[in-house]
């Protein structure tokens, strides 16, 4: 596979030596990963608009409210990843994280300083962008190294397209120090880029590869177009733990391409895939542990997400806006003061809804309107059951 995935990464500290920011061999390749910065921005406004986060609403309990100092915001996050990893689990301090998004040019790895910057001092976790490119470039992969340089306790996750040699699993791990590796899909986006492969045939056998080479933990995500039900079902069977279902709503990768193109465009295929939310109310009980992203902007997103069954939430085009277009000096400052207001806003969310964890909020009444209602009916998914969780709960 060709693609570079999304990624947005954290790490690093804008006003401290670092790296010298790498020079791609293969210039094609960084004007690409430049370009989709460029064109990821100017869809902010799409992102902001109507998604199918609207249309899950929460049934309003006005006495069952807590105390917002008895919120506890961390998460768990349950893993299994074949035989060279016993199960665990992580601790997170917050239930949302930097999510991929980008990185390998000079210009990107500004961004991913100052957003490195943002994570450290927050204690976000944060995936960085596909490093693909650095593996097959070593200029390139000074840029990826100022993540552990600038964050070496941070929580960070690699990330690497389907598709790649397994031996390249360890490679990326160790360029990051990493604590997990993200294997990104991405077929609608392959298909709609001008570049991309066609041959999707052997993806599954090589998520299986690359987590059994991997000697960290493997996270499975999307770019953007969700995880059915079925998917995350073959997932579980190759012995994946946790899976980002990555949903339709935000950055939007079949546009990104289709703007690169100058003939024979895919918009046909405009809002194909699942959301997020569909993605999480359709899987599976067996399916892997469930991370979400995709159309994620505000805390009350993120808050409904987890009550859909997400475990953490990852964030990337809200926080890349608020370091703005370059990753200028001071950006980190801003995306600090962001983070840290998202932290305050879910901290009351949990206890307006009555939850002081996130597990309580599996027991909040959800009412599912408009198309994602359509889709959860078509798929046999219990909405009334959803809708009177609370009083299950009691039962």
């Amino acid at each position: 596979m060709r693609s570079e995935s999304p990624a947005v990464h954290a790490v690093a500290s804008a006003h401290s030596a670092t790296a010298p920011a790498p020079a791609p061999a293969d210039e094609s390749r960084a004007a690409r990963k430049d370009e989709h910065v460029d064109l990821a921005l100017l869809q902010r406004g799409d992102a902001a608009a109507h998604n199918e986060f609207d249309d899950l609403d929460f049934v309003h309990q006005a006495l069952d409210g807590v105390d917002a100092e008895r919120v506890d915001l961390g998460v768990r996050i349950a893993f299994r990843s074949g035989e060279q990893h016993a199960a665990g689990e992580w601790r997170w301090e917050t239930p949302f994280y930097v999510n991929g998004m980008t990185g390998g040019t000079e210009r990107t790895t500004r961004i991913n300083r100052e957003l490195a910057i943002a994570a450290r001092e927050t204690g976000l976790p944060m995936a960085c962008g596909s490093v693909s490119v650095a593996l097959d470039d070593a200029d390139a992969a000074r840029g990826f190294g100022v993540i552990r340089q600038e964050n070496p306790d941070g929580f960070v996750m690699a990330n690497l397209g389907v598709g790649r040699p397994a031996s390249d699993a360890p490679r990326a791990v160790e360029l990051l120090g990493a604590n997990a590796l993200q294997v990104h899909v991405n077929a609608v986006q392959e298909t709609a880029m001008p570049e991309g492969s066609r041959d999707f045939s052997s993806w599954l056998s090589s998520v299986e590869r690359l987590s059994a080479a991997s000697p960290v933990p493997v996270i499975v995500k999307e770019v953007g177009f969700g995880l059915s039900r079925s998917a995350l079902r073959r997932l579980a069977d190759i012995g994946v733990g946790i899976a980002d279902v990555a949903g339709r709503g935000g950055t939007d990768f079949l546009k990104i391409e289709n703007a690169r193109r100058v003939a024979g465009e895919y918009a046909m295929l405009t809002g194909f895939g699942q959301s997020a939310l569909a993605s999480l109310l359709d899987a599976p009980a067996d399916a892997p542990t469930l991370l979400a992203s995709g159309g994620v902007r505000t805390p009350f997103d993120v808050v409904k997400a987890l009550a859909a069954g997400a475990q953490a939430v990852g964030v990337a085009g809200s926080f890349l806006a608020a370091i703005g277009h370059d990753g200028e000096p001071g950006g980190a400052e801003r995306l600090i003061a962001l983070v840290e207001d998202w932290k305050l806003r879910t901290r009351a969310l949990y206890a307006l809804l009555g939850a002081a964890t996130r597990d309580e909020l599996l027991r909040t009444d959800l009412i599912i309107r408009g198309r994602l209602r359509e889709f959860c009916a078509d798929r046999g998914v219990n909405l009334r059951g959803l809708a009177l969780r609370s009083e299950a709960g009691r039962a």
